[in-house]
């Protein structure tokens, strides 16, 4: 028997606004309010407004908070300062991965954990698993939060009216207690589209409000709504890893390029670190594949899953992640590759679509990068 889907504190707002809805990690979720190709363009030159309310917050708190998370994490979170966010990684004893994390200190002995939601109860049940010996506590908050997303470049002009801070001001990866339209929030300035943008984190029997609030605010900018289909070809254009397609549990930081996040420096053992050892060796010594970009030379788009061959049509790699890009104007693909064949440039590449192979371009990621 299926479940029903849960609804975020603004599924009235989506469907008054006309949103094709889809099943998303079990929450039923806006996927686009009319065309996704006009709400990604509304992104990249103006702004868009995001509902992120099913990703799964989780909130570590005590005296030894920040070792906890250390100890369960690749990343040294102790390390960071109240007020700022780090992106990393919980990862398996094997070093397969689990999920992607951001992780916001909100004080000295507070952390909020964000994970994405089809990892959330994997995640809470990890954390609390590796709590035994910490002076620490693991809260399961995901009904405690609704999560808006303001992003593009004319997103901290927007917030600005809404607060009397200037949130231009706010470093990247940094998150403080603010308002909105009066509405308390915590605001961050981070994001998952290759722009500049903030999430706002609130209650959510203050959700609605505040994105009736920011979308007054955004008309000036011309800003829209935004659903899960933009949000991936965004993401996807910036180079982005998404869970379960580039990141899995057959799969360690270092293979997916990502090695940087992982801190054998930091104080004490972690779960994972000697397989993330082995993992670091053989990516430095000899990687068998290469996470890569790949630009269509011609118009069909690549699926995950389809495999990438050389001119022969001898398989040398798996696409994790493809899409037509509206920024590019062609389709684009992550794919995990041959090290042989991963360099830009590198000639003779194709993807096997539906049985015809069609020549693709290897190229550096990101496919896309703001101007800063």
């Amino acid at each position: 028997m299926t479940s029903t889907p849960r609804t975020t504190a603004l599924d009235a707002v989506h469907r008054a606004l006309g949103a094709t809805m889809t099943d998303f990690a079990g929450w039923d979720m806006p996927l686009r309010y009319g065309s996704e190709r006009a709400e990604h363009e509304a992104v990249r030159s103006g702004a868009g407004l995001f509902d992120l309310s099913h990703m799964g917050e989780i909130t570590v708190t005590g005296p030894q908070a920040g070792a906890l998370l250390d100890h369960a994490l690749v990343g040294h979170l102790s390390a960071v300062t109240p007020g700022r966010a780090r992106y990393t990684m919980i990862c398996r004893a094997d070093g397969g991965i689990l999920d992607d994390l951001i992780v916001y200190r909100l004080a000295d002995q507070e952390y909020l954990v964000v994970a994405n939601a089809a990892n959330a109860q994997v995640v809470l049940d990890a954390l609390t698993e590796r709590q035994p010996g910490f002076d620490a506590v693991v809260r399961d908050d995901r009904d405690a939060w609704a999560l808006l997303a303001v992003q593009g470049p004319r997103s901290a002009e927007i917030l600005g009216a809404l607060t009397d801070t200037d949130p231009g001001g706010l470093k990247y990866y940094a998150g403080s207690p603010g308002t909105v339209a009066g509405v308390p929030a915590l605001i961050a300035r981070t994001g998952y589209t290759g722009e500049d943008g903030f999430e706002l984190f609130t209650a959510p029997g203050d959700a609605e409000r505040l994105w009736h609030a920011l979308m007054e605010a955004g008309k000036p900018a011309d800003m829209v709504p935004c659903g899960l289909a933009c949000r991936d070809t965004l993401r996807l254009e910036a180079g982005m890893p998404l869970y379960g397609h580039e990141l899995t549990t057959s799969t360690t930081p270092f293979d997916a390029g990502l090695g940087r996040v992982v801190k054998f420096d930091k104080p004490g053992g972690f779960v994972g670190r000697a397989a993330l050892e082995a993992a670091a060796e053989r990516a430095a010594a000899s990687p068998p594949r290469v996470l890569t970009g790949l630009a269509a030379e011609g118009r069909r788009v690549p699926r995950a899953g389809y495999p990438v061959t050389d001119r022969t049509g001898a398989v040398i790699g798996e696409v994790t992640s493809g899409a037509p890009s509206p920024t590019l104007g062609r389709p684009i693909a992550l794919a995990y590759v041959d090290a042989a064949h991963a360099a830009p440039g590198t000639e003779g590449v194709h993807v096997d679509i539906r049985g015809r192979l069609e020549p693709f371009e290897v190229v550096a990621l990101p496919f896309y990068k703001r101007q800063r």
